[in-house]
């Protein structure tokens, strides 16, 4: 039996004239990472801002460990943890500083302190660290000790809202096994990015554009209802073929990736193949291959569209 612990029912959030968030609707179960992929602008901060009782919507409900929000937030706040996108630590405290003063925010009995701290540091590769002042550390640094700080207490639910977003590939690599550690051990993670290799290690995801949830469900399933095919070409003059696809009946899209231009053909064309050496601009020593979608080809295909 599924264990559903964040529910959302037609949230929504409107500021001024502008409609960040419209009507979303959202289930993610216990132990589940859960992800709003989306680009700037998409509504993902605000969706996550009022899952955690920070901001009130305009309409729509949310239950969160059972609670009502914003009304019980407070019977929430000792249960989750939150990472912004701009790192929110002192810059003048060092690293074991930082970890003491998040401690006693949240409570932490004295005596428990040191073990759980040093627990961390050990976690997170801090050890050589906690007595370097935080705003000399590198962005990989930062990070781990931003998600030490939001996991002290043992939260049931961490909240990261874009945490890769100024770090380089190798420590994005490593943040994420570290999230794949914690969600065995049962917490429950609800991440935003627009990184698609991101958003593809998500146990499931809401793909967001304007504040509307265009798609959900594990990024398999995802690509394989996405309604489309994709065929990658071998040619000369890609350039030139991409602008004598685009305008074609059934092409969604056509994409240059080094040495062959990636198109997306509507699936309601049974043999994407076959159609495509039928136009007038593909040749005979040109190479086409059906190959696998990717979840930048099912945001290509769920966003775009107009807005309500």
């Amino acid at each position: 039996m599924s264990n559903v612990i964040i529910k959302a029912s037609k949230l929504t959030r409107h500021f001024e004239h502008v409609k960040a968030v419209q009507a979303l609707d959202l289930e993610i179960e216990q132990g589940q990472i859960y992800g709003f992929l989306g680009p700037n602008g998409s509504g993902k901060t605000t969706a996550m801002r009022m899952l955690i009782g920070l901001l009130s919507p305009t309409s729509g409900e949310i239950q969160v460990l059972g609670h009502a929000l914003p009304q019980q937030a407070e019977a929430v706040r000792l249960q989750i943890g939150y990472m912004t996108q701009k790192f929110s630590l002192y810059d003048d405290l060092t690293v074991l500083e930082n970890l003491k003063f998040i401690a006693n925010i949240y409570g932490l009995p004295v005596k428990h302190q040191s073990k759980r701290i040093n627990e961390l540091l050990s976690i997170y590769g801090l050890e050589k660290k906690q007595s370097q002042l935080a705003g000399s550390m590198s962005g990989g640094q930062r990070q781990r000790l931003s998600l030490a700080a939001a996991t002290l207490h043992h939260p049931k639910i961490l909240f990261l809202d874009e945490p890769t977003s100024a770090v380089d590939p190798e420590n994005r690599r490593d943040f994420w096994e570290q999230l794949f550690d914690l969600s065995d051990q049962g917490t429950t993670i609800l991440v935003s990015t627009h990184y698609m290799d991101e958003a593809e290690r998500c146990h499931k995801l809401a793909i967001l554009e304007t504040g509307i949830k265009r798609a959900d469900g594990s990024p398999q399933t995802l690509m394989q209802n996405m309604g489309a095919n994709v065929i990658e070409i071998e040619a000369q003059d890609l350039r030139g073929l991409k602008q004598s696809l685009l305008p074609l009946d059934g092409v969604i899209s056509a994409a240059q990736l080094g040495t062959r231009l990636r198109v997306l053909i509507s699936d309601h064309i049974q043999n994407p193949v076959a159609f495509l050496q039928q136009q007038n601009c593909i040749h005979p020593q040109d190479v086409l291959e059906n190959v696998r979608p990717s979840l930048e080809d099912v945001f290509v295909t769920s966003t775009g569209r107009s807005t309500p």
